[in-house]
């Protein structure tokens, strides 16, 4: 009784685990969603006021929204084709490490960018911008390389997969179609027909005829007549099931 319910309480507890476990594994998945939907939100209102600000304030303030919008929209493109790529792709894990590097460099720019749009000497900004603008040209061409590169290789295993599925398709078509063949290949059964020489006479070929019955008596008794060839039932017939069942006379006694 004891050993009983010892068991009874240890299931008991095995099962409380179980719904804790499973409880903590629900709510860290719903924050996550909660905060990559939040995240989303945030880069989709920073974006929208990039641009609105790239078109309502020309000069330094929309140079710089300018340039914070292309390395978002370049670095934000890279990291789906790598991270979209990666599933099917194992080999893209070390370009994936060389992107997170380059976020770093991506990142500080992109915050350097957003602290000079509260600057007021706007003069000092505009003499930097060719510096900030090559910083961004480096980052976004590494991106680019990135980005392309891994588009190629899925490209290429595409079209090698798609070259070998044409190949196997082409050699499963022709066995199918192995009728073909063998409607113009000869029947072996087939006996061949001699012909008839123009210097041989019907003389020749009855005395031929004769002294070949002659010879063939010799050996042993004449041979038989050939069994006659009569009609196979077709109840017998094998039937096969995309054929209707053969009909039967009925006979009356």
């Amino acid at each position: 009784m004891e050993a009983a319910v010892a068991v009874f309480g240890l299931l008991f507890v095995l099962f409380v685990l179980a719904g804790v476990f499973v409880t903590v594994k629900a709510v860290k998945a719903a924050k996550a969603g909660v905060d990559r939907t939040v995240a989303q939100a945030r880069r989709t209102v920073e974006d929208t006021s990039l641009r609105a600000r790239q078109f309502a304030q020309p000069g330094v303030v929309g140079e710089l929204a300018q340039l914070r919008l292309s390395l978002r929209t370049s670095m934000r493109a890279t990291q789906e084709a790598l991270h979209s790529g990666s599933s099917e792709d194992a080999s893209l894990s070390e370009a994936i490490g060389l992107f997170e590097r380059l976020s770093v460099h991506g990142h500080e720019l992109d915050d350097e960018l957003k602290r000079l749009e509260r600057e007021p000497d706007r003069a000092t900004i505009a003499a930097r911008l060719p510096e900030f603008r090559e910083r961004l040209e480096r980052i976004t061409h590494s991106a680019e390389s990135l980005r392309w590169a891994a588009r190629d290789r899925a490209r290429k295993f595409a079209d090698d997969d798609l070259a070998s599925l044409s190949d196997q398709i082409d050699v499963e078509s022709g066995a199918l179609r192995h009728w073909t063949r063998a409607e113009g290949a000869a029947d072996p059964l087939r006996e061949p027909v001699q012909e008839r020489r123009p210097g041989q006479g019907q003389g020749q070929s009855q005395g031929s005829g004769q002294a070949s019955a002659g010879s063939d008596n010799s050996w042993g008794p004449e041979s038989e007549d050939p069994p006659a060839i009569t009609a196979r039932d077709p109840r017998t017939q094998p039937s096969y099931p995309w054929q209707k069942a053969p009909r039967t006379e009925e006979t009356t006694t």
